[in-house]
């Protein structure tokens, strides 16, 4: 058997709650950006689409940041280690 040196996990609870900080900054600033791309005049309905659209595009920003986060820790432990 090979000798493996412990490894940190590849998710943590820090990395899931600064992830999640991430995102909903992102959702909020999506939420604006969306703001004068919605085709309507009433504030409700502009609301109500940009928000939607911004909680979609969270969610791939969700997913893209965890996939970033276990790629480079696992990348880290594949690391040889210098003496």
């Amino acid at each position: 058997m090979s000798e493996e040196s412990p490894s940190k996990p590849l998710i943590t609870k820090k990395g899931v709650l600064i992830d999640l900080f991430l995102t909903v900054l992102f959702f909020l600033f999506m939420r604006e950006v969306l703001v004068p791309h919605v085709p309507s005049q009433d504030p409700t309905t502009i609301a109500i689409v940009s928000s939607m659209t911004s909680f979609c595009m969270s969610g791939v920003f969700w997913i893209a940041a965890g996939m970033f986060r276990v790629t480079l820790v696992d990348y880290l432990n594949n690391q040889p280690e210098k003496k």
